[in-house]
């Protein structure tokens, strides 16, 4: 009786053992890729405008100021429970909010509360055109300390290669994010398709990426078509802060080096 007690309990423990061996063998899934996506441009067309907000999942809605619906727009925006943007005309945009090189620290504020003021429940901002403006260092430093007291994001565009946005950004440790992928400069179906699909494989390759779009016929079609196949391909569109908050404010390998952005002085 004692023998088959021992084995019995030496059997059990085996089993036990591998049980917990097998546990400590299994690795952990892997995190879905994870994708941001922000549409640009918008409060000039209602329709085009319902498209963009009847998108599923936390798309964000970047918004031009001086465009004839923006101020409607932000307020369906916010009320849908998605992220609202403002899209701030920087040169060689015009208009009454646009920023420009000569303009006094004094005139771009103004501009800038003028601007929040026709796009209600703006969480953060990115630059509308902006490729002479983001290149201003001065500027571009007075603008994220100003986000940063406000408690806002900045997303920069990256409409040129000489951008100091995110660089002055990341120096004051401001909740910002870099675009990697334009979906539609090219506006063509296949070139559009195209684009989100390096998007994706971009996402899975560094874990995340930033989409940019327009709302674009075609850019809508695609997007209406795919973003409801995402989670099966295992990407997960996530809202623009949590992005923020996932990256940590580095800069990924095609803006910067060790997470640091190119142009930090």
């Amino acid at each position: 009786m004692r023998c088959r007690t021992w084995l019995l309990t030496l059997w059990f423990g085996v089993l036990a053992a591998g049980n917990c061996l097998a546990v400590e063998q299994t690795s952990p899934p892997n995190p879905p890729a994870r994708i941001a996506l922000i549409i640009d441009d918008l409060g000039q067309t209602p329709t085009r405008d319902r498209r963009v907000l009847a998108l599923p999942g936390p798309v964000a809605l970047a918004i031009i100021p001086d465009t004839p619906h923006a101020f409607e727009l932000a307020e369906a925006t916010y009320a849908a429970g998605k992220t609202v943007m403002l899209h701030l005309p920087m040169d060689p945009a015009d208009g009454p909010y646009a920023w420009h090189p000569q303009l006094t620290i004094e005139e771009l504020q103004h501009r800038l509360e003028a601007a929040l003021q026709r796009v209600p429940h703006a969480r953060g901002l990115n630059n509308h055109m902006g490729s002479r403006m983001t290149s201003q260092r001065p500027a571009m430093a007075w603008l994220m300390k100003t986000l940063q007291q406000q408690h806002r994001f900045f997303i920069d565009s990256r409409t040129s290669a000489t951008t100091v946005a995110a660089a002055e950004a990341q120096k004051i440790g401001l909740a910002s994010l870099s675009r990697d992928i334009f979906l539609d400069d090219d506006p063509s179906p296949a070139a559009i398709a195209s684009q989100f699909a390096a998007g994706l494989k971009l996402a899975r390759k560094q874990g995340s990426a930033v989409m940019i779009g327009h709302p674009y016929p075609a850019t809508l079609e695609l997007l209406e078509r795919e973003l409801p196949r995402l989670r099966a391909q295992g990407i997960e569109l996530i809202d623009v802060e949590m992005l923020i908050a996932l990256r940590g404010n580095r800069a990924m390998a095609a803006h910067g080096k060790g997470g640091v952005y190119r142009n930090q002085l």
